[in-house]
């Protein structure tokens, strides 16, 4: 039976008095998490990757291959996986940094003309041009290296990261099995942890692939408007698939905007609507089915897991977001059936007419033995 926490004098403590411990508890895990995000952004990142790669451990497990072959061929893939996006990374960065300069005219000849055209519609001029003179066309550019910077410096963690996966991918097997046996006296711990690795998985999975599928296509478009680097800005959209909501918007803007210089405002209308009919058609109709409901999280709390996970890790916090909440879903709620209530008030999800979320669903009748 669940009891309420009690004080020292033995009374009860009151929901709110529970939920100010509970928020004081949280602000002090997450300082110190940003105050150790050099190591705990490589810590996050190798479990998330190990939880990505279980599907094909398993399989070699199911097969019975050797316990060091299940070992071995998940590690394989995902350093093979690191070192290859690691160098589009700093090729991605070292083609960002020397595109910049060409723009610079270009950059100033269209701020030119929008002066021009404001100053004809009674706008102070001079306001206008001290106003237009401290932008900077790198400035424009900015957030991209930034996120690009941040992205490589956990890479330059790359040591750290592959000790950390082999340890992962090494009791991946063990802990598998020790979940096995725990879970006749825990099932809620289990079912909350395997619930985790499962929809984790899934997400990672299906955002992959349907990254993949958006880049490609975007990278596509972004030739046939002649937009300069157009697999940098592929590499973009694969990578800003993972930052829900917003990831879009970062994708599309630096191919925008290089539009706008290189083709005026036409070409850049042309991207806009080549990329916004793109992520229509592929990331809201298409991936929505596979994907189903495996977050598990409104769209209110996604986007403040964004915020957060991003000013606790950066970039890299940005990309995991999701995987991170529903890992402290998982370990906070979904572990006590007492809980179970609070998810389904965290979740999107619309349950059908007639059902209450907060009940167990009324288990089915068993099929008939067959002789």
């Amino acid at each position: 039976m669940n009891r309420s926490p009690q004080s020292t004098a033995g009374q009860p403590w009151s929901p709110g008095l529970v939920a100010m411990v509970g928020l004081g508890a949280a602000v002090l895990a997450v300082a110190g998490l940003k105050a150790t995000s050099s190591f705990a952004g490589p810590a996050f990142l190798a479990l998330i990757l190990t939880i990505a790669v279980s599907p094909l451990r398993q399989w070699l497990d199911r097969r019975g291959a050797p316990f060091w072959v299940c070992v071995a061929v998940p590690l394989f893939v995902l350093i093979v996986l690191l070192l290859g996006l690691g160098g589009a990374l700093a090729l991605s960065a070292a083609q960002l940094a020397s595109l910049l300069p060409g723009y610079s005219s270009q950059f100033d000849d269209l701020v030119a003309s929008v002066t021009k055209e404001l100053a004809e519609h009674g706008i102070d001029q001079q306001k206008l041009q001290e106003a237009m003179s401290k932008l900077d066309p790198g400035q424009l550019f900015s957030f991209v290296q930034a996120f690009f910077n941040g992205l490589l410096s956990v890479g330059s963690a790359i040591i750290l990261i592959v000790l950390m996966l082999f340890g992962m991918c090494i009791d991946a097997t063990g802990l598998s099995r020790q979940l096995d046996r725990l879970a006749g006296s825990h099932p809620d711990l289990v079912g909350a942890l395997r619930g985790f690795a499962r929809d984790t998985c899934r997400y990672l999975v299906v955002s992959t692939v349907f990254g993949l599928i958006v880049a490609v296509l975007d990278v596509a478009a972004l030739y046939a408007f002649d937009v300069p680097v157009p697999l940098l800005w592929g590499l973009l959209a694969f990578l800003t698939n993972y930052i829900p909501n917003v990831g879009f918007v970062i994708g599309l803007a630096p191919p925008a905007v290089l539009g706008l210089l290189d083709g005026g405002w036409v070409r850049m209308l042309w991207i806009i609507v080549a990329y916004c009919v793109i992520n229509f058609v592929i990331q809201s109709l298409i991936q929505p089915k596979f994907l189903g409901d495996a977050v598990g999280l409104s769209v209110t709390l996604v986007n403040l897991s964004l915020i957060l996970w991003a000013w606790v890790l950066g970039p890299l916090g940005a990309i995991l977001a999701v995987p991170l909440s529903t890992l402290v879903r998982a370990l906070l709620l979904d572990t006590d059936p007492s809980k179970k209530w609070l998810s389904g008030l965290l979740s999107s999800t619309i349950d059908k007419p007639g059902t209450d979320p907060a009940e167990p669903a009324e288990p089915a009748e068993p099929a008939p033995a067959r002789s």
